[in-house]
């Protein structure tokens, strides 16, 4: 059963990409449209989407799991964090977790069970976050017929190899987005390519380098998401140095989404045995209730 968290406030790439045509409405999966529309509905109101990261398996399947169904009380999205052996833009505090993960015997069927049992009890939209060496590795077409059936509207792949149709192409037929990084300081080009082969959103780091930094957030990072915005007509999401409530409000102001994983896996290790879901969910709920409500985006 999922942990209770009834008294907690806040309720609720790096190389070209070969274009593919834009989905067609009519061939999303539900679960794909559904996250459309929270964005949808998220620019109408005038705030972003929390979305929180957590590695499946960490520090075990079930508490994983539990700390995943606690999250999804403060989050619109949950990025489930498949753990691989070379992370290539993690930063220690996800490669310290994504190790555990894997000595508690992690399988990549593990990441389906999670979102099937988590779309099953909750509404909150669901991302899979993974490298491309897992993927090539259970075959793209499996992956995205899998991720599908398990109800999880898309999968971000950071490092998608600039020959990457194999994967869109399985994502397509499945009707999932595919959830692309821009460069640090990405030119034009590369954002229109990545609006063309891309959906869901766009997910643009808060600065350069691993995840988990706590260093200051890039000072045209604003100017980027707007244009990342207009270029790819896509929302887009800011991850990578978001490490604290009140970098997450500031990020609100103007980002489609505020994406947090590091800081989240920090208030579970440093909780008391058995509370550390707890801890993980009081800080959701914490850099939820901060997001910018009724801010006016530019068209």
């Amino acid at each position: 059963m999922p942990l209770s968290t009834e008294l907690l406030p806040g309720t609720l790439t790096t190389d070209p990409l070969p274009a593919l045509p834009e989905h067609a409405a009519s061939g999303l999966s539900p679960a794909a449209s559904r996250l459309d529309r929270a964005f949808a509905a998220g620019r109408e109101d005038g705030r972003a989407v929390l979305a929180a990261y957590f590695p499946v398996g960490y520090p075990n399947f079930g508490q994983s799991l539990d700390t995943l169904h606690a999250l999804a009380e403060h989050a619109g999205v949950l990025e489930l964090g498949v753990p691989c052996a070379d992370p290539v833009m993690d930063g220690p505090v996800i490669r310290a977790a994504t190790e555990q993960s894997h000595a508690a015997g992690f399988r990549m069927r593990d990441v389906f069970l999670a979102a099937r049992l988590l779309s099953a009890e909750s509404p909150v939209n669901l991302l899979i976050m993974t490298y491309w060496g897992p993927v090539a590795a259970y075959g793209p077409e499996r992956f995205a017929r899998e991720a599908r059936d398990a109800g999880v509207a898309g999968v971000i792949v950071p490092d998608l190899p600039a020959d990457g149709t194999a994967w869109l192409s399985a994502a397509r037929s499945a009707g999932l987005h595919t959830v692309l990084l821009p460069r640090h300081g990405a030119d034009d080009a590369e954002l229109a390519r990545i609006g063309a082969a891309g959906g869901g959103m766009v997910y643009a780091p808060g600065l350069p380098g691993l995840t988990g930094s706590t260093d200051p957030l890039d000072g045209g990072l604003e100017a980027f998401v707007r244009r990342a915005r207009d270029l790819t007509a896509l929302p887009v999401g800011v991850g990578i140095g978001v490490s604290s409530p009140e970098r997450a409000r500031a990020v609100s102001e103007y980002a489609d989404s505020v994406i947090v994983g590091s800081a989240l896996i920090r208030a579970f290790r440093r909780a008391p045995a058995g509370a550390g879901a707890r801890a993980a969910a009081c800080l959701a709920a914490e850099i939820s209730a901060g997001l910018v409500h009724h801010r006016r985006l530019s068209p």
